[in-house]
């Protein structure tokens, strides 16, 4: 049997903790010895507004627990926010060993209808928010010859999620962010890896149902055991994994992981042993390359879901693996 994991010593940041994931991140990491950077602007799920109380309730709930943290109010969408955040671990506490990016915001419709508005904004809170607050805090690891990175993707982005573009886009390129910064940062002592966490927070409400228009969606929705599903969506569960992932006993990095459902797996892009053209400095045709399609698609194991909930469909069927 595997050893405690202990934060104690480490000081985390986790962004937007004033609530769901980020709220359960922070505070198991505090109960397990971190000290921590509670982010969150208090805006809703949309970003739009902002407000001290839902960083500041959870700072309250740590340290009625006997733990340490402290309450940053700064967004992650702007350098200066960024900047400001990592600020906060060194100005309160000293150091920097842990980063969780978890903020985010949400905003759905049909892939037409998506505004300017509706894009960039998710796009400056998920992809420039990462970057923001992730380079500060590279350079304080780099120095210190130590770190842990986890970025907060999602099966939107992997699989896909109907009247999702903005987000499925956004997280996507969190995959390529935190390869690299996985690929730079090992030889520093720097680990960085990807959770895809699904779990009943307030991003639900926010979806709504109008997604249920794209047939194939709905399909594989009406498939899945939503009541199994369901008994395993508190944030706790993705949490379990998250605190593993930037702890001392994790030695994994670039490299993506999911929880949904209570199942966790790793996933992994794969390539295709696919067709070689022949010798020769001739291009293949068009035709060439249809002729031998069910080669070049050809399956190496494993699960290639259609969107998110396909990845769901059958995982009742683990039980007892």
């Amino acid at each position: 049997m595997s050893g405690a994991i202990d934060f104690a010593g480490r000081v985390a940041i986790v962004t937007g903790s004033g609530n769901g994931l980020g709220r359960s991140h922070a505070i198991e990491l505090a109960r397990r010895g971190a000290k921590v950077v509670v982010n969150d602007l208090g805006g809703s799920t949309r970003g739009i507004g902002a407000s001290a109380a839902a960083a500041d309730g959870v700072v309250e709930e740590i340290r009625a627990d006997g733990g340490e943290a402290v309450a940053n109010h700064d967004s992650v969408a702007t350098r200066e926010g960024g900047e400001a955040i990592v600020r906060a671990a060194i100005d309160h506490f000293g150091r920097l060993d842990i980063l969780i990016n978890n903020a985010g915001i949400i905003r759905t419709g049909r892939f037409e209808d998506l505004s300017e508005e509706d894009i960039r904004s998710v796009l400056d809170v998920h992809v420039m928010g990462a970057f923001n607050v992730t380079q500060p805090a590279y350079r304080i690891m780099r120095v210190a010859g130590y770190g842990r990175i986890l970025f907060t993707g999602s099966g939107s982005g992997m699989f896909g999620h109907a009247w999702g573009a903005n987000y499925g886009a956004a997280k996507a390129a969190l995959y390529g962010l935190m390869r690299v910064v996985a690929m730079e940062g090992e030889r520093f002592g720097i680990l960085a890896n990807m959770l895809l966490p699904v779990a009943a927070t307030r991003f639900g409400d926010e979806m709504g149902q109008g997604y249920m228009e794209v047939p194939s969606f709905a399909e594989d929705i009406a498939r899945t055991d939503m009541g199994f599903f369901m008994d395993r969506a508190s944030p706790a569960f993705a949490t379990a994994l998250a605190a593993h992932l930037v702890s001392d006993a994790c030695t994994a990095t670039q490299a993506t992981f999911t929880s949904g459902g209570g199942r966790y797996a790793e996933l992994r892009v794969a390539l295709c042993d696919g067709w070689l053209s022949p010798d020769g400095k001739g291009a293949p045709t068009a035709e060439d390359i249809a002729a031998h399609w069910d080669t070049i698609r050809e399956a190496v194991g494993g699960q290639s879901p259609r969107n998110v909930y396909d990845e769901f469909v059958s995982m009742p069927q683990l039980q007892g693996r």
